[in-house]
């Protein structure tokens, strides 16, 4: 093995451990020391590739981030003759079938964007921009093959839709831990409602 393949093994290592340690713990409850003691990693093998534990969230944030958008662009409906409030409902949970099939990364990804450290915000913000523009390109794709109703801009409507996801998390549609339920079908449901809603104000009758 060369050295490059070592210390690129070591980083995954390092890497692997931290996605675990902040998926299970949170930011604020994740230091390295926890993370060398549980994963067997020498502190100064750790040191010698990261600096701090925000070093390490911030490269699992990007990571998250890379893979959530990828997965958006591959399982995104085309709007080509799809019913738009279907499109749009496909769109937004994909979010969510991406938490359901990656559970580690699920409170690295709501951490970031709805609790994000202060002093790390502006970072997250820059990481965040790639699916920003990804979003705001298909949304304007789905709106181009939408009647909307006279004096609606389409930056207005992207500014809606976009809104919705944090809609979602700000309504606690969430059950209380230890309630048994089936959450992907609860926010299915109330996607569907909160989309009739907006989207009733948006298109026009015959839509």
């Amino acid at each position: 093995m060369t050295q490059q393949e070592r210390q690129e093994r070591s980083r995954q290592k390092i890497f692997s451990a931290a996605m675990e340690e902040f998926g299970s713990h949170g930011y604020e409850n994740v230091t390295m020391e926890c993370i060398c003691a549980n994963h067997n990693i020498s502190k100064g093998m750790m040191y010698h590739y990261y600096s701090n534990t925000d070093e390490l969230f911030l490269l699992c944030v990007q990571d998250t981030f890379h893979a959530l958008k990828d997965y958006i662009a591959e399982n995104a409906q085309k709007p080509d003759g799809q019913n738009a409030l279907d499109v749009i409902k496909n769109f937004i949970m994909l979010r969510e079938y991406f938490i359901e099939l990656h559970p580690q990364r699920k409170r690295i990804f709501e951490t970031a964007i709805f609790y994000p450290p202060i002093h790390l915000a502006e970072q997250i913000n820059l990481l965040h921009e790639p699916i920003t523009q990804f979003n705001q390109e298909y949304l304007r794709d789905v709106i181009a093959h939408m009647s909307l109703r006279p004096g609606v801009n389409p930056d207005s409507v992207i500014r809606i839709l976009e809104g919705i996801e944090f809609l979602l998390r700000s309504t606690g549609y969430r059950c209380p831990e230890g309630q048994e339920t089936d959450e992907l079908n609860t926010v299915l449901t109330f996607l569907q409602e909160v989309l009739d809603i907006v989207l009733f104000g948006i298109l026009c009758k015959e839509n």
